[in-house]
Order: structure tokens, then C-alpha cells, then sequence
């Protein structure tokens, strides 16, 4: 968050503008005086929110006309904090089916154009997770903007904002970023084609999909980071623990 307010007043005061390019990340990390990750997520995150534009094997760049960052808009993203993961797609699964639907009805060749760069972007970082999420998340966010409808696209951008922080912390463990791309090109397709039942059922199919994806998740991550059984040291006959390095569980007494 400290990256985000510091390029917050950095657009503000006018020394960023739109179509600037951020320093290179060293640079800016050691003027910040924080960890080359910690930039990188907080440029993810403005990134996903429409503020600074990631160009695959360019850089990245403030975005032209971004949204406004006020106080409030920082406020998004523990906005859902608590949530659970049903609770969160059912919201998605209601709401986005139908900002697909009315995407393919009122959208734009402008709404078009922007997901068909998104769309090229996810094939283009299919094996960088984290840049990945960032187009991900854009995508949706351009679904809801090609809408028409501007309180439903404000809510997407609180749904966006909590999504990418949930999400930015089991991505790395995706299996098949290309099948989760192909979803998209699909929505895309049906949208872009104007066949706005298309375009809802597709949206629906990949959002269940990617329910049980996350849900598998974080249940490898809940095992992986399960502590081990408490236990003794087998030792063989001579006394000496065994090389095996299999553990007998403490007795418990009565």
C-alpha cells in the first residue's frame, strides 16, 4: 500500500502523467526504500486496477485517463476482508454473468479492442502467474466497463480489487494458465460476436470452473502447511536413530 499511495501522489502532483514509464523496478524499489516484491505487488495491484499498464517485454506505464485514487478507492482493497471463497464466486456468478450479457449488447469496438488485448496479454504470460492475474482481473474489469452501466462496473472494481488480493496469494500454484486462457478467448469471442446468451453461459462455465480450481488450492495449501505429527526418533536395534528418517508418534498417556 505504500507503493500505491507514493504513485498515487506521484500522479497527483503531476510528475507522473499519463503514458509515462515507472523507473525500472531496482531503481524505483531502492527510492522507496522497500523490497523489490513488495513493489512488484503493489504495481500489480494498480496495474490490475486500471491505473498503470503493463506492456509484456516493454514495461510499464501510467495508463491514459486513470481512475481516480483517492482515499476511497485505496479503502477497496480489504473492502471484502473476511470473505469466503463460495461467497465470493456466488457474488461473481451473479453479477458477472450479467455484465457479460449486457457487455455483448451495448459494448463498444473500443470495450472490444480493450479485451482483445487482454486476452492476448493472458496467452502472452501464461507462464508468469502473477502477471497473468494482472491481465486476469483486467479482462473482468473491462467486461464490466463495456457494461454501460456504471454502478454495476463500481462494484465490479471492489469485487477486482478483493479478487486480485485473494487471488495473488494461490496463483503461483496454478496448474494450466492456457485452459484459464482459453476460457477467456471464449467469453471474448461470444462477446465481441454480439450473442449475449453466449457470452453469459460462457462466463458462467468459467467462473465455475475456476471455483473448483481455487478450491483445490487451497486445500493442497492447507496440507502443504499442516505441522507434522509430533514424534521420536525410530531407532534401529544397535540404538541408533534410524537413517530411514521415519518418526514413531508419542505415546499419549491416560
Amino acid at each position: 500500500m505504500r507503493v500505491v499511495s507514493h504513485i498515487r501522489r506521484l500522479i497527483e502532483n503531476g510528475t507522473l502523467r499519463a503514458g509515462d514509464k515507472i523507473p525500472p523496478e531496482r531503481e524505483f524499489a531502492r527510492k522507496l526504500k522497500i523490497s523489490r516484491a513488495s513493489l512488484r505487488t503493489g504495481i500489480g495491484y494498480l496495474a490490475a486496477m486500471g491505473v498503470m499498464k503493463v506492456r509484456h517485454g516493454v514495461g510499464t506505464f501510467v495508463s491514459d485517463g486513470p481512475p481516480d485514487l483517492g482515499h476511497a478507492s485505496l479503502g477497496l482493497l480489504g473492502a471484502l476482508h473476511g470473505f469466503k471463497l463460495w461467497q465470493l464466486f456466488e457474488a461473481r456468478l451473479i453479477l458477472e454473468s450479467n455484465l457479460a450479457f449486457l457487455a455483448a449488447e451495448r459494448g463498444l469496438d473500443e470495450n472490444f479492442a480493450a479485451l482483445a488485448e487482454e486476452v492476448a496479454e493472458m496467452y502472452a504470460t501464461v507462464d508468469d502467474p502473477a502477471d497473468y492475474l494482472i491481465h486476469d482481473v483486467r479482462f473482468h474489469r473491462a467486461i464490466a466497463e463495456a457494461s454501460g452501466n456504471p454502478i454495476l462496473a463500481a462494484v465490479m472494481e471492489t469485487i477486482a480489487s478483493s479478487l486480485y488480493d485473494h487471488r495473488l496469494g494461490t496463483v503461483e500454484r496454478a496448474q494450466n494458465l492456457k485452459d484459464s486462457a482459453k476460457e477467456h478467448r471464449n467469453i471474448y469471442r461470444a462477446i465481441r460476436s454480439r450473442n449475449a446468451a453466449a457470452a453469459r453461459q460462457a462466463m458462467e462455465l468459467h467462473l465455475k470452473t475456476a471455483q473448483a480450481v481455487q478450491e483445490m488450492e487451497q486445500a493442497s495449501t492447507r496440507e502443504k502447511t499442516r505441522k507434522p505429527r509430533q514424534g521420536v526418533p525410530l531407532r534401529n536395534n544397535s540404538g541408533h536413530q534410524s537413517a530411514i528418517g521415519l518418526y514413531a508418534p508419542k505415546r499419549i498417556e491416560s
